[in-house]
């Protein structure tokens, strides 16, 4: 890893975790527009490592808007109301004296039930607690990886169905909650409706398989009953969600983070009440699930 890091590329330094999953990109002003090689070389890395942090990069909600545009279009972000005068940036707020679960706390890859979810999801610390407040991810590739060629035999001709409702449906989690929130949810019957994905997925850029299941968002198996979609979705869910798949995200003030939702499931931890956290979030634009 060390031999990558200083010489696999030209513009930009990549420090990866010891499993290669997840690294840290210096050298780099993501306040200005990058160049050409630069760019070209920052998708390279995420391509590689599918989640990256970029520490030390104070950014203005413009220049957050800018750097996402030139990793791709806007990817469109239901259920949840947008900054004023911003629409494609949410601001996810936790005040210190906060009940509600902290958002994003079940593992899930960002807005999977869309006919095109997006690509790559981007945060950008404002106010860090000094305590709690992890984001941790799992290697969908991996983790599929690992499979025996039975299973993934088994697996290569499942369709999975994924649904909102769980969360944002009018019997959802945020329908029931009672505790004030900060953040502005919309529960809608929109959420409610499900689309159909391949259970694994093709990344786009690697050409690697990746599952594409998250217990937020996949509620069943296409021709399956619900008991037979629980017992194979329960055992993919402890699997993805094994230790040496993970990789847990510290984080700091004005550290960027960009991870891939193709490959990827992520979740949230709390232990930070009586502190005050602010994040900024974008999303970049997907394709449809092959």
């Amino acid at each position: 890893m060390l031999k990558e890091a200083e010489s696999a590329w030209r513009t930009i330094r990549v420090d990866p975790e010891p499993s290669g999953f997840g690294a840290e990109i210096t050298g780099l002003d993501l306040s200005r527009p990058l160049d050409k090689e630069q760019l070209a070389e920052v998708k390279a890395a995420w391509a590689a490592h599918a989640v990256v942090r970029f520490p030390d990069q104070p950014l203005s909600l413009e220049e957050l808007e800018a750097f996402t545009l030139q990793i791709g279009a806007f990817g469109h972000d239901p259920f949840i109301k947008p900054m004023a005068g911003h629409p494609n940036v949410l601001e996810l707020r936790r005040e210190p004296d906060e009940k509600a679960t902290n958002f994003g706390a079940g593992w899930h890859s960002d807005w999977s039930f869309q006919p095109q979810p997006p690509a790559g999801t981007i945060l950008h610390a404002q106010v860090v607690p000094p305590v709690g407040g992890d984001t941790l991810f799992c290697d969908c590739a991996r983790a599929y990886e690992a499979l025996s060629p039975t299973m993934k035999r088994m697996l290569a001709a499942l369709t999975a169905i994924h649904s909102a409702g769980r969360a944002y449906g009018t019997k959802g989690v945020f329908a029931r909650e009672t505790e004030a929130r900060t953040m502005q949810i919309i529960v809608s019957e929109e959420a409610d409706k499900t689309h159909p994905h391949p259970l694994v997925r093709t990344h786009p850029v690697t050409g690697r398989k990746a599952l594409f299941v998250s217990p937020v968002y996949t509620v069943g198996i296409e021709g399956m009953t619900p008991k037979e979609s629980a017992a194979v979705l329960g055992f993919l869910f402890q699997h993805m969600t094994q230790e040496g798949f993970v990789y847990r995200h510290r984080w700091a003030p004005n550290m960027l983070l960009m991870w891939d939702n193709r490959c990827t499931m992520h979740l949230a931890e709390g232990g930070y009440d009586g502190h005050l956290r602010v994040m900024h979030r974008t999303t970049v634009a997907g394709d449809t699930p092959v």
